[in-house]
């Protein structure tokens, strides 16, 4: 079985006025010191109005669904002993009019001083997945052929609309907000993981990256796990879309290290198409067309089903089919969240939106 890790990031915000607050350090220690959470399965985030879980590793999807059930759950309990609650969307849809508290670590505040500016504005939260590689060399493989797939995930998770209290007109508002870091955005073509390595190091070597860990392509080789991390997603407002992503990802994963195996040519892609297929995914979400990997510009609904036969063998291999098959579905019949973001700002302002994305203890 083809193992399988998920890390998701919230938003904490005051449930009054939607605001981010910044008390990430002490939710963080209450939910590591509950009865529901480890303490390393909670970590903290650049900024104080964030944190982010991680699953431990998982064999199946109801595996990493029921870990993100209990996660979820331990940090809304810690977050309203603090008087906040957490919330599943890619970005915050108010902001304070001055910046959020970073949190006190040397990175972070390196990062403040090189870029202050984009860290003010980081109120973002991911979903990345770690899917398990045998190694390097085949992970680098995977990045090469899953590459075109990536703005078809960005538009199935799009869930950050909404930014300053307004419609920005972008389903992932995220993805913009993170492609202007340095190194970002899609991953480039690589000959081979040592051509991977090489590429790195000169950027480090150069002093344009202050460590490996602001590697933020869409797509990469994990440097703590044998595994590849993709972080294209944003967060998604319910485990059961953020299982339905992990699942597509293993299958594109697992597809990958198949055309691998047999030898069939790796997809050449033009770097511009890519970057503009993911803009438009982003600006788009799954409410317009989507570009698929040939280049051709067709219906979202049509590029899904494309990518669902495209990893069929892999589903099946899993067990995976039923549940991504029935969730995909109820993606394309209920919209992303950024779909239910904007209904929810028209039927109620900022409060209903609010409502919507907060995650609330069910513990008494």
């Amino acid at each position: 079985m083809t193992t399988i890790g998920v890390e998701e990031e919230y938003l904490l915000l005051d449930p009054d006025t939607g605001l981010p607050v910044p008390r990430g350090d002490e939710v963080r220690e209450a939910a590591g010191l509950g009865r529901l959470a480890a303490d390393r399965e909670v970590q903290h985030e650049l900024l104080q109005a964030q944190v982010e879980v991680a699953t431990p590793v998982c064999e199946t999807l109801e595996e990493a669904g029921g870990h993100l059930l209990r996660l979820r759950q331990a940090v809304a309990v810690a977050a309203e002993e603090h008087g906040c609650r957490i919330a599943a969307c890619g970005a915050s849809p108010l902001r304070r009019g001055r910046p959020v508290a970073v949190t006190d670590e040397a990175r972070y505040r390196a990062m403040v001083t090189k870029a202050p500016q984009l860290v003010a504005e980081q109120l973002v939260n991911g979903m990345h997945v770690h899917v398990a590689v045998p190694a390097r060399e085949e992970g680098v493989q995977v990045l090469n052929r899953i590459r075109a797939w990536l703005p078809a995930l960005t538009a199935m998770s799009a869930n950050s609309p909404l930014w300053d209290g307004q419609d920005t007109g972008f389903a992932s508002w995220r993805t913009v907000i993170f492609g202007r870091w340095p190194v970002s955005g899609m991953p480039p073509l690589f000959q081979d993981a040592a051509d991977y390595d090489r590429r790195i190091e000169r950027l480090l070597d150069a002093g344009l990256l202050a460590d490996i860990g602001q590697v933020y392509w869409q797509a990469r080789l994990s440097n703590r796990y044998p595994t590849i991390e993709v972080r294209c997603s944003d967060v998604q407002l319910s485990p059961d879309e953020a299982v339905m992503l992990a699942g597509v990802i293993r299958g594109l994963v697992k597809t990958a290290l198949a055309e691998t195996a047999s030898g069939a040519p790796v997809p050449d892609h033009e770097p511009e198409l890519l970057r503009a297929a993911m803009w438009h995914a982003a600006r788009h979400g799954l409410g317009a067309t989507l570009v698929d990997p040939g280049g051709a510009s067709q219906c979202a609904g049509d590029v899904l089903h494309q990518l669902l036969c495209h990893i069929a063998p892999a589903l099946e291999a899993s067990d995976d089919t039923r549940q991504v098959t029935a969730l995909t579905d109820r993606l394309l019949r209920n919209g992303t969240g950024a779909e239910r973001q904007r209904a929810a700002l028209a039927d109620g302002g900022i409060r209903a939106v609010t409502d919507l994305i907060s995650v609330r203890s069910t513990v008494p």
